[in-house]
């Protein structure tokens, strides 16, 4: 007998209805011959009307009094349901978060989970029952009861499903678990389709990229249960409430999505962007800085750091706009210490195109920039990633720059993974059940599982990785005006220059700093061609490469979420007095770039800081 888990959000259960029809698809599941969990938000606009009565009574309510007040909307939602249940002649009960065993850490209003425990479910289960627990909350080990912040019910949702694949008794019994997320849109698709209509619906998407999209902007769902599902082989689907449709599965990556370049693009609009200049380009000014940072619990988003001249360098990154206040206060007495300045920018949209095909295939860069030169769109901050390309650009210009992109990379067509193929065959055939994983015929290691199931939400660092044959490319005082990414990198191409990590950051009025890397067999030709063009674009531009770089990496789960991986890694090169060159980040990778002599050390003190043997 299979486990699912179904989460039904605030809109899902709004009202007395939609109540009634979330407790009919419970039902069906169960008939389906199913154990069912149903983890259920508060209703409708309950959690907004809490938080103004706090307001009423104090303009900063204590975070453990708030945790206290909004863990009473969810507590309602899972009464009514249960209600709706009995109705319809179902055994149901319904539990609240420290009810059923989900512990937290103490972070009021923003916890996260360290444990469950599925011995009361399990019984409630075996006993017939349909299970309704409350999403968002949980306790701390001092009983105090916790909320889990933004996507709180989805991570309660997956962090279940979870549990249950883990536990012991549901593996024995050789039971299957997967998770629905029933939302008000039909899945997962290529971008918002309120702002791109001809956007399409994706029958599946791997868990890197939904992690991506998610940071991106993607609202379908949060970060950290994406980060659940990945650690744990959680299939999702994220599917319509009001519908029997077939929503979008988020699996492990298979072959075919490779051949896709790019399978979605992003919008997020409601961030800030943090600059520091004039920072000593020496170690241990990054760990620093981040570990600030990481002390106000403030997850940091884009990170772009300049290589800088004459002992100094240009550090960028990006936060919530909600956070911008707070991390200007941390940073401002940093940078006097450091003889830097801070300053912050509210209005500015991060702009994204993520597919797994990136690793693969060729020519995205170009594409990308060439798409927002033509809509005359002036590019203010570049980070890549593995599987992913970020462009800052005014707020103003978000929209026009992601309808350029989800065009250019014909994101509206049919292809694989997006509803029909170009042959007509319905590839989304073989979605119509839940996909046969290879995750569900490999043996269980328990031992390892045990472990993940004592720290749940801890990060989870999967490798570190050392490329010693990346040189850098280095353009200074470049021209911020639109158009010059795409001139640069359509030369470089052309050329036949493979770059791998870019990363652009303003440091100045009208200029800009942009690095990018490539293998060392292709540093010769991209010098040479960047100089060239360069020099017709400005003259007063100066090119400069260096053959003896080398670039870490630490790959992982949740690199944005988890506030403390930037630190621990700086930290770690810092007491090895190993300076950082270059930054660049993603939700599954932080990459430095830091002198080749270097390198084999910095590895090592990587796989020690991050216990990775």
């Amino acid at each position: 007998m299979g486990v699912v888990v179904q989460k039904f959000g605030g809109s899902s259960v709004a009202t007395a209805e939609r109540i009634k029809e979330a407790a009919r698809k419970a039902i069906r599941a169960k008939a389906a011959g199913n154990q069912v969990i149903v983890v259920v938000s508060a209703r409708g606009d309950t959690t907004d009307d809490l938080i103004d009565m706090a307001r009423e009574i104090s303009e900063n309510p204590p975070a453990r009094e708030m945790d206290m007040l909004l863990a009473t909307g969810e507590q309602i939602s899972i009464a009514l349901l249960a209600m709706a249940v009995h109705a319809l002649g179902e055994p149901a009960i319904s539990f609240t978060g420290p009810q059923i065993g989900i512990v937290t850490d103490s972070t009021h209003t923003k916890a996260r989970i360290k444990k469950i425990d599925t011995t009361k479910i399990r019984a409630a289960l075996e006993q017939g029952n349909i299970v309704i627990v409350a999403g968002f909350q949980g306790m701390d080990e001092r009983y105090s009861i916790t909320t889990l912040g933004r996507g709180g019910s989805d991570t309660t949702a997956v962090a279940l499903a979870a549990a249950m694949k883990i536990d012991p008794t549901v593996k024995a019994n050789g039971g299957k678990v997967s998770c629905e997320i029933y939302t008000d849109v039909d899945g997962v698709y290529t971008t918002d389709p309120r702002i791109v209509p001809d956007a399409r619906k994706m029958d599946s998407i791997s868990y890197d990229e939904m992690l991506e999209m998610a940071s991106m902007g993607a609202g379908v769902m949060h970060s950290r249960s994406i980060e659940f599902a990945k650690k744990f082989d959680v299939p999702l689907m994220v599917r319509n409430s009001f519908s029997d449709a077939i929503g979008t599965w988020i699996l492990p990556e298979t072959d075919w999505m490779a051949e896709v370049p790019v399978c979605g693009a992003a919008l997020a609009r409601d961030e800030a962007r943090i600059v520091l200049d004039g920072v000593p380009d020496r170690p241990g000014v990054s760990h620093q800085i981040f570990s600030a940072v990481a002390a106000v619990n403030i997850p940091v988003d884009m990170i772009a750091q300049s290589v800088g001249e004459a002992g100094k360098a240009t550090i960028g990154f990006t936060v919530l706009r909600t956070d911008l206040s707070n991390v200007l206060a941390v940073l401002q007495p940093i940078a006097t210490e450091l003889g830097a300045t801070v300053k912050g920018v509210e209005d500015v949209s991060k702009v994204s195109v993520v597919g797994v095909g990136m690793r693969t295939v060729t020519g995205v860069a170009e594409t990308a920039f060439a798409a927002i030169a033509a809509e005359e769109i002036n590019i203010k901050m570049i980070t890549t990633g593995d599987i992913k390309i970020s462009v800052l650009v005014d707020k103003n210009d978000g929209v026009k720059a992601l309808k350029a992109l989800h065009a250019a990379f014909r994101l509206h067509e049919p292809r694989k993974g997006a509803g029909i193929s170009p042959g007509g065959d319905p590839v989304a055939m073989v979605f119509k059940s839940r996909p046969a994983l290879l995750i569900d015929n490999r043996p269980p290691d328990l031992s390892v599982l045990a472990a993940k199931l004592a720290g749940m939400e801890d990060i989870l660092v999967s490798g570190v990785t050392l490329n010693p044959e990346q040189c850098r490319v280095t353009i200074f005082d470049l021209p911020d005006r639109p158009g010059a990414c795409s001139t640069i990198f359509t030369a470089v191409a052309n050329a036949g220059a493979i770059v791998d990590t870019i990363v652009q950051n303003l440091t100045g009025p009208g200029r800009a700093e942009l690095s990018f890397t490539v293998p060392r067999s292709d540093l010769t030709k991209a010098l040479e061609c960047t100089q060239k063009i360069v020099q017709e674009m400005d003259p007063n531009c100066r090119v400069t490469g260096d053959a003896d770089s080398a670039v870490l990496f630490v790959f992982g789960v949740g690199m944005r979420t988890h506030t403390g991986v930037a630190r621990t890694m700086f930290g770690a090169l810092a007491q090895r007095n190993i300076n950082i060159r270059m930054i660049n980040s993603s939700e599954v990778c932080i990459g430095v770039v830091i002198d080749r002599t270097h390198g084999e050390e910095g590895l090592a003190a990587l796989k020690a800081a991050f216990t990775m043997g």
